[in-house]
């Protein structure tokens, strides 16, 4: 998810305030907003304050105006899950903010570790669970990550990355990107992971896009796609979207896919209390699994 999730990127959001100005091109009462915030708390875990009102006039505007919809009222009556439309309503409303080596400490720390890691378990696959891929910058910085800590293109990590949107899911899979999008990125290793296009881009070199499978997965959802164990998980600006419960599921899902001493990296501004049966602080929002007994995946 997306990181999961967080406000768009300034294109998205000039394009909001945009729609915000025509309002009145369609009536949206206090019962359509509650409507959307019900279906999308019961779907996808995410709460909506009513501070996002507006944010969700203008995505669900774009939506009324490409179904031919006259009204929110009538676009929600043909809203039904599993349908085509109902994956652009869940995407509209889950847009994601990210960039490479977001929270730079973090990967410094996951190098460190996972040289540890590899060292201990004598040869055995590391795995990493990107839980809010967004459109790929945080996998592929894991890639990279891993790649620099073993000095090689073919170190032994497997990383999976999964979100909610499916959208920007593609986009993280094709691993294209715009010069100025790795301007976090030192020039050494975009010379070393990225190859360039004929359109000025940058694409993911075939060894790292090894490294990384992308699966669409819903963090409410009844069966995870992810085998354990998991030596490190990035659930980064994910949980604060969700109420108190939600959070205390969905950590302790992920705890049952951690043996002790794995790595749970979240975002610097979630609250991490819920979790301390599991988890030991290690550092800025970084927290080890404790030893326990490991419960079934």
């Amino acid at each position: 998810m997306t990181s999961r999730t967080s406000l768009s990127a300034a294109a998205d959001s000039a394009a909001d305030m945009a729609d915000s100005l025509v309002g009145a091109e369609f009536a949206f009462s206090t019962q359509d907003f509650d409507r959307i915030r019900l279906l999308l708390r019961q779907h996808t875990g995410i709460s909506l304050s009513e501070a996002k009102r507006s944010m969700v006039y203008s995505r669900l505007a774009r939506r009324l105006r490409a179904t031919g919809r006259p009204s929110f009222s009538a676009y929600l009556e043909g809203l039904r899950a599993g349908a085509p439309e109902w994956e652009y309503f869940v995407n509209a409303l889950t847009t994601n903010l990210t960039y490479f080596y977001r929270e730079g400490h973090h990967f410094q720390i996951l190098a460190d570790f996972l040289k540890r890691r590899a060292a201990e378990q004598r040869g055995q696959l590391l795995q990493i669970w990107c839980a809010a891929a967004s459109s790929g910058e945080e996998a592929w910085s894991l890639a990279m990550t891993a790649a620099e800590a073993f000095a090689t293109l073919a170190p032994p990590v497997r990383i999976l990355a999964t979100d909610l949107d499916t959208q920007v899911l593609a986009t993280a899979k094709r691993g294209v990107y715009r010069p100025d999008q790795l301007s976090k990125v030192p020039e050494a290793l975009v010379r070393r992971y990225f190859c360039e296009e004929p359109d000025g881009g940058f694409s993911v070199r075939p060894e790292l896009r090894a490294l990384v499978a992308f699966r669409p997965l819903n963090l409410l959802d009844p069966v995870w796609p992810v085998r354990s164990p998991m030596d490190a998980v990035f659930c980064r600006n994910v949980l604060i979207y969700f109420d108190r419960t939600t959070q205390l599921r969905v950590v302790e899902r992920i705890a049952t896919l951690m043996p002790p001493g794995a790595l749970l990296f979240v975002g610097h501004s979630e609250n991490f209390s819920q979790g301390q049966r599991h988890f030991v602080l290690q550092g800025r929002t970084v927290y080890a699994r404790a030893g326990m007994q490991r419960q079934p995946a």
